[in-house]
Protein backbone atom coordinates (compact mmCIF):
# COMPACT_ATOMS: atom_id res chain seq x y z
CA UNK A 1 0.00 0.00 0.00
CA UNK A 2 0.87 3.37 -0.56
CA UNK A 3 -0.38 6.28 0.87
CA UNK A 4 -0.68 10.20 -0.59
CA UNK A 5 -1.90 13.08 1.74
CA UNK A 6 -1.82 16.62 -0.03
CA UNK A 7 -3.07 19.77 1.64
CA UNK A 8 -3.85 23.62 0.66
CA UNK A 9 -4.44 26.07 2.34
CA UNK A 10 -7.53 28.73 1.06
CA UNK A 11 -9.26 31.46 1.67
CA UNK A 12 -12.11 30.92 -0.53
CA UNK A 13 -15.70 30.78 0.70
CA UNK A 14 -16.79 26.91 1.59
CA UNK A 15 -18.98 26.84 -1.39
CA UNK A 16 -16.39 28.12 -3.83
CA UNK A 17 -13.83 25.53 -2.07
CA UNK A 18 -16.64 22.97 -2.65
CA UNK A 19 -17.08 23.83 -6.06
CA UNK A 20 -13.40 24.20 -6.87
CA UNK A 21 -13.26 20.31 -5.28
CA UNK A 22 -15.95 19.05 -7.36
CA UNK A 23 -13.63 20.41 -10.52
CA UNK A 24 -10.90 18.51 -9.31
CA UNK A 25 -13.08 15.50 -8.55
CA UNK A 26 -14.59 15.85 -12.04
CA UNK A 27 -10.93 16.28 -13.66
CA UNK A 28 -9.68 13.13 -11.38
CA UNK A 29 -12.46 10.72 -12.48
CA UNK A 30 -11.90 11.37 -16.75
CA UNK A 31 -7.96 11.11 -16.06
CA UNK A 32 -8.36 7.95 -13.30
CA UNK A 33 -11.48 6.56 -14.04
CA UNK A 34 -12.82 7.47 -10.09
CA UNK A 35 -16.43 7.32 -8.79
CA UNK A 36 -17.28 10.01 -6.05
CA UNK A 37 -19.67 11.09 -3.96
CA UNK A 38 -19.97 13.89 -1.71
CA UNK A 39 -21.20 13.63 1.99
CA UNK A 40 -21.18 16.59 3.56
CA UNK A 41 -18.25 18.42 2.50
CA UNK A 42 -15.78 15.68 2.19
CA UNK A 43 -15.87 13.95 -0.87
CA UNK A 44 -15.14 10.16 -0.90
CA UNK A 45 -13.58 8.07 -3.79
CA UNK A 46 -12.54 5.09 -5.19
CA UNK A 47 -11.94 2.92 -7.70
CA UNK A 48 -10.41 -0.35 -8.42
CA UNK A 49 -7.01 -0.13 -6.51
CA UNK A 50 -7.84 3.14 -4.76
CA UNK A 51 -9.53 4.63 -2.58
CA UNK A 52 -9.69 8.06 -0.62
CA UNK A 53 -11.36 11.35 1.10
CA UNK A 54 -10.88 15.03 -0.36
CA UNK A 55 -11.76 16.77 2.85
CA UNK A 56 -13.16 20.64 2.59
CA UNK A 57 -13.15 23.52 5.15
CA UNK A 58 -13.49 26.35 5.33
CA UNK A 59 -9.34 27.57 5.26
CA UNK A 60 -8.21 23.99 4.03
CA UNK A 61 -8.15 20.98 1.40
CA UNK A 62 -6.77 17.88 2.32
CA UNK A 63 -6.66 14.74 -0.14
CA UNK A 64 -5.70 11.37 2.05
CA UNK A 65 -5.84 8.48 -0.65
CA UNK A 66 -4.68 4.67 -0.55
CA UNK A 67 -3.34 3.33 -3.24
CA UNK A 68 -3.34 -0.10 -3.80
CA UNK A 69 0.23 -2.45 -4.84
CA UNK A 70 -0.79 -2.08 -9.10
CA UNK A 71 -1.44 1.19 -8.57
CA UNK A 72 1.34 2.52 -6.19
CA UNK A 73 3.88 2.87 -9.33
CA UNK A 74 1.45 5.75 -10.14
CA UNK A 75 1.62 7.51 -6.93
CA UNK A 76 4.25 10.65 -8.52
CA UNK A 77 1.87 10.93 -11.69
CA UNK A 78 -1.36 11.62 -9.66
CA UNK A 79 0.26 13.98 -6.96
CA UNK A 80 1.45 15.34 -9.82
CA UNK A 81 -2.10 15.84 -11.27
CA UNK A 82 -3.81 16.22 -7.48
CA UNK A 83 -1.13 19.39 -7.46
CA UNK A 84 -1.63 20.73 -10.27
CA UNK A 85 -5.50 20.49 -9.76
CA UNK A 86 -4.91 22.14 -6.26
CA UNK A 87 -2.47 25.24 -7.88
CA UNK A 88 -5.51 25.92 -10.81
CA UNK A 89 -8.34 26.07 -8.49
CA UNK A 90 -6.80 26.94 -5.04
CA UNK A 91 -3.47 29.02 -6.22
CA UNK A 92 -5.19 32.25 -5.97
CA UNK A 93 -4.83 31.57 -2.28
CA UNK A 94 -1.80 29.70 -2.24
CA UNK A 95 -0.19 33.60 -3.79
CA UNK A 96 -1.88 35.37 -1.11
CA UNK A 97 0.31 33.94 1.43
CA UNK A 98 -1.52 30.29 1.85
CA UNK A 99 1.06 27.55 2.74
CA UNK A 100 2.44 24.81 -0.02
CA UNK A 101 1.27 21.88 0.27
CA UNK A 102 2.28 19.19 3.04
CA UNK A 103 3.17 15.85 2.15
CA UNK A 104 3.60 12.86 4.10
CA UNK A 105 3.48 9.31 2.77
CA UNK A 106 4.98 5.83 2.46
Amino acid sequence: MSDISIRRTHHLPIEDARKAAEKIAARLKKDFELDYAWKRHVLHFERSGVRGELHVGKDEVRLDARLGFLLAFLKPRIEREIDEQFDKYFGAAAAKGAKRPARRGA
